[in-house]
């Protein structure tokens, strides 16, 4: 009876504790990958492509490539595109993936599995996340000198030039908007940051560059996805979690893992996120559950 009386009470004083969203662990593959930075879901064909690094996520080596994975955590292909060098990102835009390759945007025709074009970003240095909108235009971060290119009608340019991206990372379009996860300004250039990130909202319109929710800083953002409530599913690379952001500001760290949790994919229609683990090897999937 008391239970239920203090239940009562902080309903009514609006001090309950709102429901969370919890993730619960489906499985996870053998360390077989090289760097894995992101995985993405082709829904089309039931497939996840991951990513690899292979080294020196700066270097031009020649090193990187893209694999196959179904959905259930069997490697399809460790070695289906090579010839990249520190692959991050993924998009797709119907029969074609991209690949953000540190100052080059990467073609790939998924039938014949191998690199039709590349479209170089000039005075680009980290080009990290990537991200597509409903009319197949493709847009990709480069972190370290905070703008966002876009590839339209063949050519890649500059679509935002800011310091208020704090260094974007994580990328994200929803309509007329573009979520963004910032890892944070780098004073020194060297990925360290005395002021972790956040989650920002840039208008696909008029590019103007607002906080999501309000100015605490979160962490180092990675991958950045949106989920059907309109929290923002996000990782910390820094650190090593996978978090949910409310529309308040409000922060839910789901799982907590270490650091090279990177950029995180989303299996919207299952509600399944897949954690590439850039230190460790390995793709994780975790079913989402919302409160």
């Amino acid at each position: 009876m008391r239970l239920f009386a203090l239940t009562l009470l902080a309903v009514i004083t609006g001090t309950a504790t709102a429901a969370e969203w919890t993730a619960e662990k489906l499985w996870e593959t053998e360390a077989v990958f090289k760097n894995p930075e992101s995985a993405l879901y082709d829904e089309k064909r039931d497939i996840i492509y991951v990513s690899n690094v292979n080294g020196d996520a700066g270097a031009k080596d020649g090193n990187g490539f893209i694999s196959r994975l179904s959905t259930d955590g069997r490697v399809l292909d460790a070695e289906w595109v090579t010839g990249l060098n520190g692959p991050k990102g993924l998009g797709r835009v119907g029969d074609k993936l991209y690949a953000a390759d540190i100052d080059t945007l990467v073609e790939i025709d998924i039938k014949q599995g191998k690199i039709s074009h590349r479209y170089e970003a000039p005075g680009a240095k980290f080009l990290n996340d990537v991200a597509t909108d409903s009319r197949g235009n493709v847009y990709v971060s480069d972190m370290v000198t905070n703008k966002i290119h876009r590839l339209h009608a063949g050519v890649l340019k500059v679509w935002l030039d800011s310091p208020a991206l704090e260094n974007p990372n994580g990328l994200h379009v929803d309509g007329a908007r573009m979520i963004e996860g910032a890892w944070g300004v780098m004073p020194d250039g060297d990925f360290k940051t005395p002021v972790p990130g956040r989650v920002k909202v840039i208008s696909m319109k008029d590019k103007s560059i607002k906080d999501f929710g309000n100015s605490q800083p979160i962490g180092n953002m990675d991958g950045i996805e949106l989920l059907p409530d309109g929290k923002v599913l996000a990782t910390d690379w820094m650190v090593g979690k996978l978090m949910t952001v409310a529309q308040d500001g409000t922060v839910n760290v789901l799982i907590n893992l270490h650091q090279g949790t990177a950029d995180v994919g989303y299996m919207s229609r299952k509600r399944i996120a897949l954690l590439p683990m850039m230190m460790d090897g390995t793709v994780i999937a975790y079913q989402l559950k919302s409160p």
